[in-house]
């Protein structure tokens, strides 16, 4: 692969939204890999849903409130966080910056963020924990191998990584027509660094099935709630469930014992036509009462959004896409840049609504 040279700090200052890195990002990527970064499943509604669902929420400010001090900061699981923004978890970054994961650390030390480590990363996790300025947490598939499944966590906890996120919403593949369109396979060198010890097969497998193969040699598609409850018996560290839309599952995971969910669609890159995550939001709130943290992926491309999503109870969102681009344009600086407009739009927002603090950020802000 050939990649471009990356634009330097000063020429990324003059990019002013995650729009515009998108934008940028095209010329950065092979087509194949564009595609198969900014596509979904299917026709991509829930795609443009997850983007949609922010757009129709209305704000309510409030006028002559002292902003002289903005203050981001949060405590989940019982770490500070100087913003509500963490990096989501997405594989082969080697796919855009030849250093792969090990620059997406770097960015993420920059920006002062705690990046969720990809199972399918292209760097394995010791190397990237090596590297990180804070605990990693760790995204886990369950593999049909149940005894690899935990040798897997048992690494990322040895490495220090604070959160284990399980993703459960992608049992089987879903229908990804634009990069499948795109032609787009894994090319050489991009390997799941992380899975070398299931073996040649797994860890250099295909990346997406051919003819009727609905499976993935890399997820379990025979996970059920009562691997939930072999997993909280298994990690000692925090535990969360992504990719959690029903309010029923929700409160199935609190009662599994788990510490957190992320609502989540996958990108809308799992299942064509499922609720937006913002709009899922709400019953789950309500469901589980301030019971266990939910935190929120999919569609934040604004700062506003962030304010949104946690006037409508998040405890904080993650993204994924945005920090891609900002990987390709401009490696470490490039991810730092994306967090810094994120964290710069929220600070603006939480001034001009007349919210402060974060901590008293509600749905008093929005309209009805």
């Amino acid at each position: 692969m050939k990649f471009l040279e990356l634009l330097k700090p000063d020429q990324l200052a003059s990019i002013l939204t995650i729009d515009d890195f998108e934008n940028e990002a095209r010329a950065f990527t092979s087509h194949s890999t564009y595609e198969y970064i900014i596509g979904g499943a299917g026709a991509d509604i829930t795609v443009r849903e997850n983007r949609a669902s922010f757009n129709r929420v209305r704000l309510n400010p409030r006028v002559l409130v002292d902003a002289t001090h903005i203050s981001t900061k949060l405590t989940i699981f019982g770490r500070e966080h100087e913003f509500p923004i963490l990096l989501a978890p997405a594989g082969y970054h080697k796919l855009v910056h030849p250093e792969g994961e090990a620059e997406t650390v770097k960015g993420a030390n920059q920006a002062e963020a705690t990046l969720v480590a990809a199972c399918f990363a292209n760097v394995t996790i010791e190397a990237m924990s090596a590297l990180t300025s804070r605990p990693l947490w760790f995204q886990a598939y369950p593999q049909t191998d149940r005894g690899f499944t935990k040798e897997l966590i048992d690494r990322a906890v040895a490495s220090g990584c604070e959160a284990v996120c399980v993703t459960v919403d992608v049992p089987v593949n879903g229908p990804r027509d634009r990069e499948l369109r795109a032609g787009f396979q894994l090319p050489p060198g991009v390997e799941r660094a992380n899975l070398a010890t299931l073996g040649k097969l797994i860890a250099t497998a295909s990346h997406r099935p051919s003819g009727r193969n609905i499976y993935s040699a890399v997820h379990g598609p025979d996970a059920t709630w009562k691997d939930v409850d072999w997993l909280r018996s298994i990690i000692p560290v925090k535990l969360l469930l992504k990719g959690v839309l029903h309010p029923d599952d929700a409160a199935l995971a609190l009662k599994a014992g788990c510490d957190g969910i992320i609502v989540s669609n996958h990108g809308g890159r799992s299942l064509d036509s499922v609720p937006a995550a913002m709009d899922a939001l709400p019953p789950i709130v309500d469901r589980l009462a301030g019971e266990m943290a939910i935190l929120l992926d999919g569609g934040v491309r604004r700062g506003i959004d962030v304010f949104k999503a946690i006037a409508r109870g998040a405890t904080a969102v993650l993204i994924g896409r945005p920090y891609l681009y900002g990987l390709a344009v401009g490696g470490r600086d490039g991810v730092a840049r994306v967090v810094e407009i994120l964290r710069t739009e929220l600070e603006m927002t939480m001034g001009l609504i007349g919210c402060p603090n974060l901590s008293d950020i509600s749905n008093r802000f929005l309209l009805p």
